[in-house]
């Protein structure tokens, strides 16, 4: 497997594992607010199903956003490989690896470090339709690409 791959499905398992998580504690939130609606302590009841229903739409927007960044993922061809810097590529730059995708932090593959950034992120903007030599500078930083896979 190319390490491109393997940057590939490990990021996906990341964002799979969120979204799991994220079902999880809508799971418990639910049951909570199932439990809540048997109480009839006045004030503090209503109070407490106020603060299970901000929690709810709190964790519902993160699952959003954590389904969003998987659909972005499951976009990618992860065997395609392109001269020009795309969604999709590992990029090497004098600076560190980068996965171009979507913003996911950062992960220590085959004892690579490497970045998933989103394209709409300033370095990821920037690296977008450069090619191997190219130079980008965000931050008083330069990256200089040494290779696209």
């Amino acid at each position: 497997m190319k390490l491109k791959q393997k940057i590939y499905y490990h990021f996906l398992q990341i964002i799979i594992t969120r979204i799991q998580q994220l079902q999880n504690v809508l799971d418990d939130l639910k049951e909570s607010g199932s439990n809540e609606t048997k109480s009839t302590a006045g004030d503090k009841h209503e109070t407490a199903l106020a603060m299970l229903q901000i929690e709810q739409a709190n964790t519902r927007a993160q699952m959003k956003e954590a389904i969003s960044q998987k659909d972005v993922l499951e976009k990618i061809d992860q065997l395609a490989t392109a001269k020009i810097i795309v969604n999709g590529s590992v990029v090497k730059t004098n600076r560190g690896y980068f996965f171009v995708s979507t913003a996911l932090g950062k992960a220590a593959i085959e004892g690579i470090t490497i970045i998933a950034l989103s394209a709409q992120s300033p370095l990821g903007a920037k690296l977008m339709g450069l090619t191997k030599g190219d130079t980008a500078t965000v931050n008083d930083y330069n990256y200089v690409i040494e290779n696209i896979e």
